[in-house]
């Protein structure tokens, strides 16, 4: 088994990044729109040379920019599976992944048409040899095309949004499929996703970007539980407020707006006063008032709704951006209560949450 290990620099496109991946391990690359994450991916698989860095797979440099060094795309046994299959339309499903351990393995075309035998059982698509990728459907042609990039035999797989775009049933199965596959064979793998349920599935790992650094990363339950990015934060469904961190249990926000709630780690050690924090708490936490509330909650904030949201039995609530432009407030209420209060867009309400129910961690 091989681990990863990179650092790149791609002015161009405002990456700077470093991380490494261990052998066995599914790293979840998280981060909004232009973040860097399909760089970072492309950089590994040897698409985009970076201006500094260096890339390296287990024992092999592939790619160093202080030596030189920057091994060929079709050498680095990287295995890259995209939103788009990319399949030889002119080739049958057979011939299709043949190619990949033809290509990958330099094996006879006796030996690849045995390979491609055993991958297309192993995604469960050996019955569509036959087919031409015109007569797939859209969860069949990734089935394929991820049997082809095994066939390959590679060190390193890269997943680029695999299943964006596929139905829900269809997503499923090929999670299924995935999960089974990496879990088995110890390869390192690296996924970008927008989806909560392929991270929660797949990866062991997650790091998230923003503007083409690093601001957080660690285990997949740690990061989803309490997040401290605001990218985190959003993907995840929970609300995060930035400050420093007050006096007792608490932290001041732009504006000086106090928040309660309880230390995480070592922050009540004298000293820490002042030093960046994080607040995290769930939009199901949350109470919405119409007027000011008075009693029991200790955090209260008048915002203004941005937007209201259908999830299921319930209504998310969410409020214009915060100050420091942190993605805004949300609320998760109950359709009567939506309807009592009878909320709605621009309105000025007040959402309340109980300090026992705020978290404060280290900022990242």
């Amino acid at each position: 088994m091989s681990g990863v290990e990179l650092r790149a620099r791609v002015e161009a496109r405002g990456l700077d990044v470093e991380f490494a991946v261990a052998p066995g391990e599914v790293l979840a690359i998280l981060g909004p729109n232009g973040a860097g994450k399909s760089t970072a991916m492309h950089v590994v698989a040897g698409l985009v040379r970076p201006d500094t860095g260096s890339v390296r797979v287990g024992d092999r440099v592939l790619t160093d920019s202080s030596s030189g060094v920057h091994v060929a795309t079709s050498e680095r046994r990287v295995g890259l599976l995209m939103q788009d299959p990319l399949l030889f339309p002119h080739l049958s499903v057979a011939a299709n992944v043949a190619f990949g351990a033809r290509n990958g393995n330099k094996l006879s075309r006796r030996d690849s048409r045995a390979v491609a035998a055993h991958w297309l059982a192993e995604v469960e698509a050996a019955d569509l040899a036959d087919r031409k990728p015109r007569r797939l459907s859209g969860g069949q042609a990734q089935r394929v095309a991820l049997a082809r990039a095994l066939a390959a035999d590679p060190a390193v797989l890269l997943l680029d949004e695999p299943l964006t775009g596929l139905d829900v049933g269809v997503a499923a199965a090929m999670r299924a499929v995935l999960r089974r596959v990496l879990v088995r064979d110890g390869r390192s793998s690296v996924l970008v996703t927008h989806d909560l349920l392929d991270v929660v599935t797949l990866a062991d790992r997650v790091v998230v970007l923003e503007a083409g650094r690093v601001v957080e990363s660690g285990p997949t339950a740690t990061v989803l539980a309490t997040p401290r990015s605001n990218f985190g934060a959003q993907f995840a469904g929970i609300n995060l407020v930035s400050g420093r961190l007050g006096d007792g249990s608490t932290l001041v926000a732009d504006g000086d707006r106090v928040w309660h709630g309880s230390l995480d780690g070592d922050l009540g050690r004298a000293g820490s006063v002042g030093v960046g924090v994080v607040a995290t708490f769930h939009p199901s936490s949350v109470a919405v008032y119409r007027d000011e509330p008075h009693g029991s909650p200790r955090n209260t904030v008048e915002v203004v709704i941005a937007e209201l949201d259908g999830r299921g039995p319930s209504i998310r609530v969410r409020a214009e951006r915060q100050l420091d432009g942190s993605p805004g407030l949300a609320a998760d209420v109950t359709a009567e209560s939506a309807t009592d209060l009878r909320l709605g867009p621009g309105q000025r309400v007040y959402f309340t949450v109980k300090s026992r129910e705020v978290s404060i961690h280290r900022a990242p």
